[in-house]
């Protein structure tokens, strides 16, 4: 129900499976990344005490995104930093999914919805670097 997609001992996603259920707070992410991923599981009544956040430097090198797949079908292929293909996995209604690393391309296999979270502020273009990826004949679907 969570899987983590790894090259070479690094960390490139996270998926969180709509059917992950444990009481309490879940972290998937170890406390050194720049985008942090928790499940959180909580009963009636329970109470999150109130808090600000205080400002802290951070620096970032590189943008990590999170997507909710709130309906549809998505197959997300993951390269390596060099841009070589490793493997895909398909993404479902109530899937999360954490692009930490490496490169990562797309195909909607059903009309699909979805809610991105990523760091700010976009600098469009300079942000990435796009190349040509597989075909979805060439996909390896990892379960």
């Amino acid at each position: 129900m969570i899987h983590k997609i790894t090259y070479h001992d690094k960390l490139l996603a996270v998926i969180v499976s709509s059917k992950f259920k444990e009481p309490g707070i879940h972290f998937f992410t170890p406390n050194d990344l720049s985008q942090q991923l928790a499940y959180m599981h909580h009963p009636t009544g329970k109470a999150i005490q109130p808090h600000v956040h205080n400002p802290i430097l951070r620096e970032v090198q590189y943008t990590q995104e999170v997507l909710f797949i709130r309906k549809g079908k998505l197959r997300v292929d993951f390269y390596n930093n060099q841009q070589d293909y490793l493997e895909s996995q398909i993404l479902e209604p109530g899937d999360v999914i954490l692009l930490v690393t490496g490169g990562h391309g797309f195909e909607v296999l059903e009309e699909v919805e979805m809610i991105e979270v990523k760091q700010g502020p976009y600098v469009g273009e300079q942000d990435k670097t796009r190349f040509i990826g597989i075909t979805a004949e060439q996909a390896k679907i990892v379960k």
